[in-house]
């Protein structure tokens, strides 16, 4: 599949130009040509990986610091996800409580309110242009049970220190005209970003500061002090030698050696509209560049893009067997077609405009929902993800946290209560392929549980403290 049929976004990207201004075909940049050095070696050239090298520069510009990419930058989430920068964390605060402690949550919490800005700074400092508008997130409630979730999640937020304002009906629609429309929760905590070309544009960066980024050579093992490589294009094997390895993999993780129980790779569909007129945007709202979403329990998320589409998406795609990563996996008719079908229902005035996209691709689970970053001081071996699809934000935070571990920074970040945090493993199959769909349609039978009871679902009630609640 030709790169820019991966998403709206690379599409955007190919034949123009990446976040900076410069041509950008997607070509990949040149493969290994044969084993070398590097201070640290991180595999992955997606947020995290670009994120961490980005960093390293800012901490200590003489490390040699080299980005391995079995593609090209940004063809894993990093550039097809939903555009969100938001201070989502996939544990809630509760969890994050219960699990550490009320202060670590706090600081959780803070880090990730923190990281949106961040991320919109440095975008702005080195000039990538990805559509970023701090617009913040409305999720409309559309049944009473979904209200009652939108009072409670505005109500617990600032123990937290987030502010999540509940609306009433009217100043729910000022912002989102969706149908059935009864309250809604707004927080100003995330920004609409374009993210393939943050992505491109941080590779670019990145390569500027003298970073090795090495494109179409696929890491084949992990280990302590090496990472073993071979070139796409003709299977040349070379090795990487390096004092820090760091493993930013996402929902890939689950096709390398030694960690294919480490993620569940859950996929997670999109589909973009045609440009739409000023006249449809009136009808629609988002004036602010706001991302939006509602209070159902199967995820869905939209934002209005940078060229005036609709571009929505969400989740119920199946998880396949053996953690497989394939590419027609990125592409279920039968959920292209309920997210038109809810595209639609939400906003009728769209039934008529044509969809120009579709796509999708993996995310990263964790056993426990629990994202994570760390660096093992015996081995050199670092890590990070499990972003459960929060990852836009939550990236960059990883990445300072890693330039931190590296470079001996005893600091703010290290401190916090995902650092060094290692999730269980997934179960073996077929345990792991039966649980995680049984869940995926639980939360679709929640949904149509509280349509017919009108009263909290039951279901969702069993299933919180197996997705972080």
């Amino acid at each position: 599949m030709p790169y820019r049929d991966l998403s709206l976004w690379l599409d955007q990207a190919a034949g123009g130009t990446d976040g900076l201004g410069e041509p950008d075909d997607l070509s990949p940049r040149p493969a290994l040509d044969g084993s070398t050095d590097a201070d640290v070696v991180i595999v992955g050239g997606g947020l995290t990986g670009l994120w961490a090298a980005y960093y390293l520069t800012e901490a200590d510009p003489d490390l040699d610091v080299l980005v391995l990419e079995q593609e090209i930058a940004g063809f894993g989430a990093s550039g097809r996800n939903g555009g969100w920068c938001s201070a989502l964390f996939p544990l809630s605060a509760e969890a994050l409580a219960r699990r550490h402690s009320a202060p670590a949550a706090l600081a959780m919490r803070a880090a990730m309110r923190d990281t949106v800005v961040e991320v919109g700074g440095v975008a702005a400092a080195e000039g990538i242009d990805c559509g970023f508008a701090y617009g913040g997130t409305i999720a409309v409630a559309r049944t009473g049970p979904q209200v009652t979730r939108a009072r409670a999640e505005a109500a617990a937020s600032g123990r937290w220190g987030d502010e999540v304002e509940l609306l009433d009906v009217a100043a729910a629609r000022q912002r989102l005209a969706a149908t059935g429309v009864r309250g809604a929760t707004f927080t100003g905590d995330c920004a609409r970003i374009q993210p393939a070309r943050l992505v491109r544009g941080l590779a670019r960066v990145v390569a500027g500061r003298g970073v090795r980024v090495v494109e179409g050579t696929a890491a084949t093992s992990l280990e302590p002090g090496r990472v073993r490589t071979r070139r796409v294009d003709d299977g040349r094997p070379a090795t990487v030698r390096a004092r820090h390895v760091i493993r930013a993999t996402e929902a890939w993780t689950a096709t390398l050696p030694g960690t294919a129980r480490a993620v569940a790779p859950v996929y997670s569909l999109m589909i973009a509209t045609a440009p739409l007129p000023a006249a449809v945007w009136d009808a629609i709202g988002l004036q602010r560049g706001e991302t939006f979403t509602d209070h159902r329990h199967l995820i869905v998320y939209g934002q209005r893009t940078t060229d005036d589409r609709l571009a929505f998406g969400g989740r119920g795609a199946p998880y396949h067997w053996a953690s497989t990563v394939r590419p027609e996996h990125d592409r279920e008719p039968r959920v292209f077609a309920a997210l038109e079908r809810t595209l639609h229902e939400l906003f009728p005035v769209l039934r008529d405009v044509p969809v120009t996209h579709r796509w999708g691709g993996p995310l990263g689970v964790a056993r426990d929902w629990h994202a994570a970053v760390g660096l093992d001081p015996s081995t050199g071996l670092g890590w990070a993800g499990g972003y459960v699809g929060d990852g836009v934000s939550t990236t960059n935070l990883a990445g300072r946290t890693l330039a931190d571990l590296v470079t001996g920074q005893d600091s703010a970040l290290t401190r916090l209560p995902w650092v060094g945090h290692r999730s269980p493993g997934w179960e073996p199959e077929p345990l792991r392929w039966l649980g995680v769909n049984a869940g995926l349609r639980a939360m679709s039978l929640a949904d149509v549980e509280e349509s017919v009871t009108g009263r909290q679902s039951a279901v969702a009630r069993l299933m919180g403290p197996l997705i972080g609640h």
